[in-house]
This record gives C-alpha cells, structure tokens and sequence, in this order.
C-alpha cells in the first residue's frame, strides 16, 4: 500500500488530498512521526522521525494522531479482497504481502509465466481502488526480493514487472542498501570498501566474506536476483509490547504505576483474546537524553493475568532502581510466549476414617 496511514487520513478526509499529511504526534508536542504522505516525503519527513523535527522541516504540515484501530481494520479488509483462490498470501505487515501466484500461472518459460500475472497484477489495484478508495504498488517478479524491489520502484500506484532475462541489469544501478539483509551497519562496510551500488557487487572478484562474514556467499546471490526464500505462512506472535510517551519526563510514582497497570491489563486482554502466556516480561525505560534501558525477568509457569504482569513490571523497575531519574517513556513487554495450559482441578482422594 502507498503511504497506508497517510493515505487512509486523505480517502477519510477528502480536504486533505495534496497537502502534506503527517500521521503522529503533534509537533509541539513528544513523540515520534507514524507515516507521512508522499506530499511531506517531500520535505524530508519520513517515519520515526521526532514530531518536533518533522514540524520544522515541514511547518504547513497537517499533523494526525494515529488511528490504529481503524488502519488494521482497514487491512484486514484489504487482505480480504487480494485472497484470490489459487494465490498463496504471506502477509508481512499491515500493509504489505507477498502473493504467490505460481499454480494460476503457466510452467515452463519464466518470463511467459510473469507477463500471465501482470493482468493479476492489475485486478488486483483495480479492485483495492475501486473497493477501499485506496492506491497500491505491485511488483511482478519470479522470487520474493525482486518482487519487493519492484513494489518500491514506482510509487505510489505503480506496478513494475522484472523478467528474468533482465534482473542483473535492473539491480545494477541500485544502491547496496536495496537489497534485502542489507542494513546500515553492512551499507557502511561495503561502502567503506567501495562497493555503492548493486553493480559494484556484481563485479566484485573478492570473497565477500572478508567483508560480510558468512553471509558474503548470500548477498553476492542477492547482487545477481537470486533468492530462494520460501513465503512464510505460520502467523506466530514472538512478543507483546504496550509503550507510553509522557508529555513531560516524569518520576512521580503514582503516574507511574497508573501508566504501569493500563499496560498490563491492555497485554492481558491481548494474551486472553490469542489464548497466550507469557513466561518473560520486560519493562523498557527512556530518560530524557534518550537513554533507554531494558530489563527482563523470566519465570518458569507462564503468566497472564494483569495482577501479575504489573507485580513482575514494578518489581523490575525497583529492582533495578530504573526511576532514578525522572521517565521519558515506559513500557512493559512480553514474549516467550506459549498456548495457553489448559487450567486443571486437582482433588485429594484419602481413603480410611471416613474422609474423602
């Protein structure tokens, strides 16, 4: 989806089409950007940005705060109209999946396969514009990181379709940073050692895992479009997290275990409704230089209850004396997570004196 956050606001609120529409905190205020539309891309706003900065670089901003509730409703919707029988969906986030359509499309040459899905391709934006008012880029290739790099070539509303025959050609020009598994730590060591562009690793002669490790053999595959990852379809949750921005640094305790409580009870309504349990709970703390702090503890009978997620979240943040200075942000997290145990009744049967 193009600029989803940004882009729902607009469809919602028609007067804000073509202004720039940042989605998060005000600017006046802390906190941190969601989304921005492609109007405040241009400005150089872009997510996890402070508001406060954003605010400056783009003062004609119109700043929203974040509708989550109605942004998953609205891929949940989403995903509802691209689950076309024959098509394999692996959803990687609220606004981004990846559909496998090799059973719809014809065997043999690769590239007569891809051009049978670029009408797919097609009905596919035709029907999320004409049923959620909404833009979508679509990249057509044969694996899962040509298919990402075309989906972010030509937004917003585009549709890319790389041939095989022409896959070393099309990444040639790209930075090292496009391709996946390559973050900013790794684009500075190939940068460092000269290598910028997707090119530059496609003619290098080295071993580039005097650079990168193991992962060299990987990544020289990626440089030539070469990617057998598998779509993940398992939907397991690995972690829980609730997360509060205070308006002003605070360590005053009654705030505190206020804040504290309302997120155990949000993670224990969300562990109820996936019938989890968690046996590792972590508090997270930033101070107001950005410091941030993580503490966990785990236990070995999982829990749920919001009782006893706020017990092991206070007691971390004393155990470890994480109020020392007044608070940033708190949060309070869960993982190790396991279905939840059927709750058993046991009963003691004695025999004898009459007693049972």
């Amino acid at each position: 989806m193009d600029a989803f956050y940004a882009s729902v606001e607009q469809r919602d609120r028609p007067e804000l089409r073509g202004r720039p529409v940042i989605v998060g905190s005000p600017s006046d205020q802390r906190g941190v950007v969601c989304a921005a539309s492609y109007e405040a891309r241009k400005f150089g706003v872009r997510s996890a940005m402070p508001s406060r900065t954003a605010g400056r670089l783009c003062p004609q901003g119109v700043f929203l705060r974040p509708r989550m509730d109605v942004y998953r409703e609205e891929s949940r919707a989403i995903m509802q109209l691209i689950a076309t029988p024959g098509a394999v969906i692996e959803q990687v986030s609220v606004d981004e999946a990846y559909l496998d359509y090799s059973a719809l499309c014809g065997a043999g040459d690769p590239d007569a396969a891809l051009l049978e899905a670029v009408p797919i391709g097609r009905e596919l934006k035709e029907r999320i514009r004409a049923g959620r008012g909404l833009t979508a880029s679509i990249g057509i290739a044969a694996n899962k990181l040509l298919a990402k790099l075309g989906s972010d070539f030509s937004k917003p509303n585009g549709l890319t379709l790389i041939p095989e025959r022409d896959k070393v050609a099309f990444l040639r020009p790209l930075p090292v940073r496009s391709l996946h598994g390559v973050g900013a730590v790794t684009e500075q060591v190939l940068v460092g050692a000269g290598l910028r562009t997707v090119g530059d690793l496609q003619d290098h002669p080295g071993d580039l895992r005097a650079l990168v490790g193991s992962w060299g053999p990987v990544l020289r595959r990626h440089a030539f479009g070469e990617d057998d990852r598998a779509l993940e379809l398992g939907d397991e949750i690995k972690s829980i997290s609730s997360e509060n921005t205070f308006l002003r640094d605070t360590e005053d305790r009654a705030v505190l275990r206020g804040c504290l409580r309302e997120q155990a009870e949000e993670l224990a309504a969300k562990l109820a409704r996936r019938q989890l349990e968690a046996r590792t709970v972590q508090v997270k703390v930033r101070y107001g230089d950005f410091t941030t702090l993580t503490r966990q503890f785990s236990v070995e009978e999982p829990v749920r209850e919001a009782r006893d997620l706020y017990r092991l979240g206070a007691w971390l943040l004393a155990r470890d004396r994480l109020v020392s200075r007044p608070l940033r942000l708190l949060g309070l997290g869960v993982s190790g997570l396991t279905e939840e145990r059927a709750r058993q009744m046991v009963f003691r049967w004695e025999t004898g004196r009459g007693s049972r």
